[in-house]
């Protein structure tokens, strides 16, 4: 009895099945192996700083999940794009990750000239908190809501001044939304730094700021300066007797400084998806709940997909914004 050895292509549709059940099994075994080694964590903001210190908490949590050390990697300078380009040009493989504030998606609105697209060159992974900001005045303004310092404003055009923690960043940028929200003259008072900024307000040398919430508690509390509204959807239970701006009148003036993580495109999405749900896992674990209030942050998921679009609508909702003001980054 004689075997016989049939050959030929197989159908087009069977080859597209065995190909497509191949790469599937390829990608789950990628992800199941992955983390082989340490990864990289890339802070493109100094130590000690805002950026720091929830890339640490996060990344100190994922570790443990993920069972391998992620190692922080300090690279600040030129406003995060330092730390940002370097991840676009790391390998896409796992290993290399970043976690960024509001530069993904302003940079390209304040720099004319960047050596990377962070809308084509980072791929994004997960939202993982929020630091909410507060409009405070000195208590020698003469408004006591909102309402109250945009009709301020209107009478005294260009009498009024703000100070920020330096060009384009969303101490600077919240006055200036606010200000083309309300067609307002508020002259603008560049500092080094919110908190040097802060101070500047307590002593009277400005009139007004919007500056971390956390920051600003002690000196509310003190009567050194007077919150008139929590820029955010909800109230602050820190601050439960400040409006938000919708509850003073003002729905569109919200900014916060948003942390996400993101990895350098082509990454595997299978590396990504389990990143994803790792850094979710994270941020909602209930250990991690105090440690996050005690930096002033407020922990938040996403998937790759929301976290992507977020980063588009924050561009979209600033661009007019920087454009008017004629702000560029420094």
């Amino acid at each position: 009895m004689s075997v016989r050895t049939v050959t030929g292509a197989l159908p087009a549709g069977a080859l597209a099945a065995c190909l497509a059940l191949a790469a599937g099994a390829i990608g789950t075994a990628l992800a199941q192996s992955y983390p082989s080694r340490p990864i990289r964590m890339i802070s493109p903001f100094p130590p000690g700083g805002p950026t720091d210190i929830v890339g640490r908490l996060v990344s100190a949590r994922l570790g443990e999940q993920l069972g391998t050390s992620i190692v922080v990697d300090s690279r600040p300078g030129a406003s995060g794009n330092v730390g940002l380009e370097l991840a676009s040009r790391s390998p896409a493989d796992g290993y290399t990750i970043v976690l960024s504030s509001p530069v993904i998606a302003l940079s390209p609105l304040l720099y004319t000239k960047l050596n990377y697209d962070p809308h084509k060159d980072l791929a994004p992974i997960a939202l993982v908190g929020a630091v909410r900001n507060v409009l405070v005045v000195h208590p020698s303004v003469p408004a006591r809501t909102l309402k109250d310092l945009v009709a301020l404003a209107r009478r005294t055009p260009g009498r009024l001044n703000y100070g920020s923690g330096g060009v384009g960043t969303t101490t600077h940028l919240a006055p200036e939304l606010l200000k083309s929200l309300e067609k307002l003259d508020i002259v603008h008072v560049p500092y080094k730094g919110s908190g040097v900024a802060l101070t500047a307000l307590v002593g009277g040398e400005i009139d007004m700021l919007v500056v971390a919430a956390p920051a600003a508690i002690q000196q509310i509390a003190a009567g050194r300066v007077r919150a008139l509204a929590v820029l955010m959807p909800q109230r602050l239970a820190d601050l439960p007797d400040v409006p938000t701006s919708q509850e003073a009148g003002l729905p569109g003036f919200e900014i916060s400084v948003w942390y996400g993580m993101l990895a350098p495109t082509g990454t595997p999405r299978e590396i990504v998806n389990r990143l994803n749900a790792e850094l979710n896992k994270a941020v909602s674990a209930p250990e991690m709940r105090p440690k996050f209030a005690s930096a002033g942050v407020e922990p938040l998921t996403s998937t790759p997909e929301e976290f992507g679009a977020f980063i588009r609508s924050e561009a979209t909702r600033f661009a007019r914004v920087i454009k008017d003001a004629g702000i560029k980054g420094e």
